[in-house]
């Protein structure tokens, strides 16, 4: 099992860049005072605000990263960022296959498989989401549609390749509905055999995250589970306090 647990920031489409900015500094100003033995915290702030992010975090132990990448390394394609250019920005980390990539924007499996090798390429981190949805729950075939996407998502990188995979059903992100931790753990615990069936030395490398609805309510109960090993936290992320409540939350469990 990983040393460390990893908490993630997704803003996705808030936040200008003035606003990022007061946060990390905000947050790079109360991280002094905080034990550096918690969870590695990855903050995911807009393309636009991913520099100054950065640049305003780069003193303390926080990291950032982007909330998706296109491929290839650079060509006429308008409108595209590659993981080199990413990279470059100084994150470390990148979402891949987000559900809200999949289901806005039309991310299939092949797809999302071909974005985390070029995240590994481009030396990033791909923090890989995985989920089902409401009717495929309904269906039970949440086992089946979570084993698909993590083997499709990892059958292109290499074994030493650093990886995450959230654990975010779809009908839970964003609806204040939480699955029972106990079932979130039990995915979890499906996510790590089948990762490490094709990647056999991430065994004591790969970070299981859940991701949805994640509050202060509720954190203490996923940190409990043995197969988690972080959250990937959307809207209780926007506020710096409740951010570091969910760090502390976890940290308090964990220790």
């Amino acid at each position: 099992m990983p040393e460390r647990s990893l908490m993630a920031a997704n803003w996705k489409m808030y936040k200008t860049v003035g606003e990022s900015a007061a946060y990390a500094k905000e947050l790079a100003r109360r991280m002094e005072s905080l034990s550096q033995e918690g969870p590695e915290q990855v903050i995911c702030p807009t393309l636009p605000a991913l520099y100054t992010v950065g640049r305003a975090l780069s003193q303390s132990s926080v990291k950032v990263g982007a909330q998706s990448l296109d491929l290839g390394l650079e060509g006429a394609n308008t409108g595209a960022v590659s993981g080199y250019l990413i990279r470059e920005a100084g994150a470390s980390y990148v979402i891949v296959g987000h559900s809200e990539r999949r289901q806005l924007y039309g991310e299939d499996d092949a797809l999302v498989a071909h974005k985390a090798a070029a995240a590994a390429e481009s030396h990033l981190i791909p923090i890989i989401c995985v989920g089902e949805t409401e009717l495929q729950r309904k269906a039970e075939e949440t086992d089946q549609v979570v084993r698909r996407q993590v083997t499709r998502a990892l059958e292109n990188l290499a074994d030493s390749t650093a990886v995450v995979v959230a654990y975010e059903p779809l009908w839970a992100i964003g609806t204040g509905v939480v699955p029972d931790p106990v079932e979130a753990n039990r995915v979890a615990e499906l996510i790590r055999d089948a990762a490490e069936k094709l990647l056999p030395e991430t065994t004591n490398s790969l970070r299981i995250l859940y991701g949805g609805s994640v509050n202060r309510g509720n954190i203490r109960d996923f940190a409990r589970q043995p197969h988690l090993d972080g959250a990937l936290v959307g809207g209780a992320s926007l506020d710096v306090g409740h951010w570091l409540d969910l760090i502390q939350g976890w940290q308090e469990v964990r220790r």
